[in-house]
């Protein structure tokens, strides 16, 4: 194994592995050096067993949560810290932006050291288990043999199943949350729209745009399609309605008068594009899209039935991406395949987007959960060391 190269930068952790390019990828191609940015939170007790790996979805990074109060808000801001869901007096979380990814960890945006140029679609085809194995080299440097839990919604739902089957006897529980076995038919033709508008988009130059004008309309196009699988209908009609932003008489001249809808989608578009790299976001929606157990396992019940933690799986009521209907179906090949199995459906208005927004709607099941798994360790021993 090469050695690790670790440094600190404020807040945000990076580790720097496989740099003789022997990081072997489910593709059975090596690649190096790799770098993932991590950031973690709370302490790690003594016998390190009060680990908790949080996973993030597509668009995510390694910060879920403030560090302090002049921090920046972090996409989990209510569900991690002090006394929260997953609380930092009890448990030392890790969270990584993945392999692939663009927000300090090694992707299509990072610099080849070969060429001196960034690696655009030169970059290998990277899986959700690639991304596991990656996450797995943080826990191998700071010689963390076993996790409390692993826990993630959407994307970060495909990784904490994938850990589940991959390293059975690391961890003690798994939280998935609004994440399925895999993408239906319909989620990977989203997907594949959504990477077509970045390709065809001009600016996108074979993935070659790094030192021009970036594919701004591709990727904010992708980003407002991805929108509205998040929310739901009747959401969308309490938020924005036919509600426009200028007299109905502008409508006659062109097609600029906007409806509210319209300007919302547009704004979360450009927003995106100013921090997330459009390449990236082609990579890991293919990884998506590329996610099932059957290929190496041969069957869901012949890769389910090597998970020993216990699972706890969450549905959403109104959820259009991740239907509840493929979730239940989830449920029920866990169940037949042996998993110790907890399994809720959480009734909400706000669709997928639920498992970020509403922690009231998750606090006691998860809370619980947590409490169930933990009893291997101690808690009178909790502030017996630091990391």
């Amino acid at each position: 194994m090469n050695e690790f190269n670790y440094r600190k930068e404020g807040f945000k952790e990076y580790l720097t592995f496989s740099k003789k390019k022997d990081f072997l990828l489910e593709s059975e191609k090596n690649f190096g050096p790799i770098t993932l940015c991590f950031e973690t939170y709370g302490k790690l007790n003594e016998d390190k067993s009060n680990c908790i790996l949080i996973t993030h979805a597509l668009t995510g990074d390694s910060h879920p949560a403030r560090h302090a109060p002049e921090d920046t808000e972090g996409w989990w801001e209510d569900f991690v810290g002090a006394d929260k869901i997953f609380d930092t007096n009890k448990y030392f979380i890790i969270c990584s932006n993945i392999l692939g990814g663009c927000s300090g960890s090694t992707g299509p945006s990072s610099i080849n050291p070969e060429t001196g140029k960034a690696y655009g679609i030169t970059f290998p085809i990277v899986t959700i288990k690639d991304m596991v194995n990656a996450q797995k080299k943080i826990l191998d440097y700071f010689n963390i043999n076993h996790l409390l839990a692993v826990v993630g919604g959407s994307m970060g739902g495909l990784q904490a199943l994938q850990w589940a089957v991959s390293y059975p006897d690391f961890i003690d529980g798994v939280i998935d949350l609004a994440s399925p076995l895999n993408l239906s038919t319909e989620s990977i033709g989203i997907n594949h729209i959504m990477r077509r508008a970045i390709i065809t988009d001009p600016n996108w130059n074979k993935g070659d745009y790094y030192q021009a004008a970036v594919p701004f309309n591709g990727l904010s196009i992708a980003r407002m399609i991805a929108m509205l699988t998040y929310q739901t209908k009747d959401l969308m009609n309490k938020k924005f309605g036919r509600k426009t932003r200028s007299n109905i008489i502008d409508f006659y001249q062109g097609f600029d008068a906007e409806f509210e809808i319209d300007s919302y989608l547009n704004y979360q578009g450009s927003k995106l594009v100013n921090r997330f790299d459009a390449n990236t976001y082609l990579y890991i929606t293919r990884a998506m899209d590329l996610f099932d157990l059957k290929r190496e396992y041969g069957s869901y019940e012949a890769a389910l039935r090597r998970i020993k933690s216990k699972f706890l799986l969450a549905s959403i009521s109104s959820d259009t991406l991740f239907h509840i209907g493929e979730l239940r179906k989830s449920r029920d090949i866990l169940s037949l395949s042996g998993v110790n199995l907890e399994y809720h459906e959480v009734q909400s208005n706000c669709g997928h987007d639920s498992f970020l927004l509403e922690p009231g709607k998750y606090e006691e099941f998860l809370k619980e959960f947590l409490d169930s798994i933990k009893s291997n360790w101690n808690n009178a021993d909790y502030n017996a060391g630091s990391l």
